[in-house]
């Protein structure tokens, strides 16, 4: 009798452990999913960019705050006030000096900000590109347009538009890695695919609109017969519309730009640019911190090794033209 009484007071015992700890255990991931994606207020992320007046930024910064409130930690942003890659490398020493909790950077170089990116990610400060990569960086990841398939994209359309034949420039910058991919998808697909037309002239327009619009001066003068041009920026893009319509060939010239800043925009709408390129920039800034975040609280298991987070997102693009263009002005 004794025997089965300390059996039964055993089990019973065994069982009083095995509800404690799992009611603790039940407790502790209620508590985990209830704050895992939450920091504080004074977790500081900051975003690096470039020419940081110009439209473009705005959509990557927006998803970079969302993130932020969704988060509960702070964001600010900084960068180059104009196209100078040693102004940005100025700019992000600085941000590195206040130890961030993390750190996006779009870099007009994708060489350049090397050691000042590995820097940041010696000192423990994680950090993504977004936009624009620096692929032998320290970084961990690349959030943005897979920019050879969106210059493939503009080829199609650029055929579409001129019935696969004519000739067609390139208005690009020339040192920075996306801008670099979008015209080489551009030129490969045109020569490949399309025997009826050929990219007669790369120029650099350095993301600028008077130093655009006079590159595709030039260009129309050097190539009475030209029909397209592809500009792998937007504020290019403008440039060269207003390039055409000085020289009154609007209608006779397509142009295909990038991104879906005000001055795009209406020039689609009027019919001087035919298309544009619109590009995930709120998911970049979103996802971008999201990684970050991440990162920062070390919410990955030994991240150098298994990378659980992907070393590239391609946030895509999609054709604007004059039928689509309202829906992607601002609310």
């Amino acid at each position: 009798m004794k025997k089965l009484l300390f059996i039964y007071l055993l089990l019973t015992g065994l069982f009083v452990v095995y509800v404690y700890h799992y009611q603790t255990e039940v407790s502790s991931k209620r508590e985990w999913s209830e704050n895992e994606m939450k920091g504080s207020i004074d977790e500081t992320y900051v975003m690096v960019t470039f020419q940081v007046g110009i439209d473009y930024w705005k959509g990557a910064l927006k998803g970079f705050e969302d993130a932020a409130k969704a988060l509960n930690v702070s964001v600010e942003y900084r960068g180059a006030t104009q196209y100078d890659v040693g102004e940005e490398i100025t700019v992000l020493e600085q941000v590195i000096a206040k130890n961030p909790a993390g750190i996006a950077i779009s870099t007009m170089d994708p060489e350049a900000l090397n050691p000042v990116i590995n820097k940041a990610v010696d000192a423990d400060i994680p950090v993504v590109m977004f936009d624009a990569d620096a692929p032998e960086s320290k970084a961990y990841s690349f959030l943005g347009t897979n920019s050879y398939n969106a210059g493939v994209e503009a080829a199609h359309k650029m055929a579409e538009l001129l019935n696969k034949r004519g000739q067609v420039g390139i208005i690009t910058q020339p040192h920075q890695l996306n801008q670099i991919d979008r015209a080489q998808g551009f030129r490969d697909t045109i020569f490949k695919e399309y025997p009826d037309m050929e990219v007669v002239s790369t120029k650099d327009g350095r993301g600028d609109q008077m130093q655009s619009k006079e590159a595709a001066q030039e260009m129309m003068a050097e190539y009475p017969d030209l029909t397209g041009f592809f500009v792998t920026e937007a504020v290019g893009g403008v440039g060269v519309g207003r390039a055409t319509l000085d020289n009154k060939s609007q209608d006779s010239i397509k142009i295909i730009s990038f991104d879906t800043d005000k001055g795009t925009l209406d020039m689609i709408k009027d019919g001087t640019i035919s298309a544009t390129l619109a590009q995930g920039t709120w998911q970049m800034g979103y996802w971008g911190l999201q990684f970050l975040f991440h990162l920062n609280n070390e919410m990955l298991e030994d991240p150098n090794k298994k990378a659980p987070l992907p070393r590239v997102v391609d946030t895509g693009v999609t054709i604007v033209t004059k039928k689509n263009v309202d829906a992607y002005y601002p609310q």
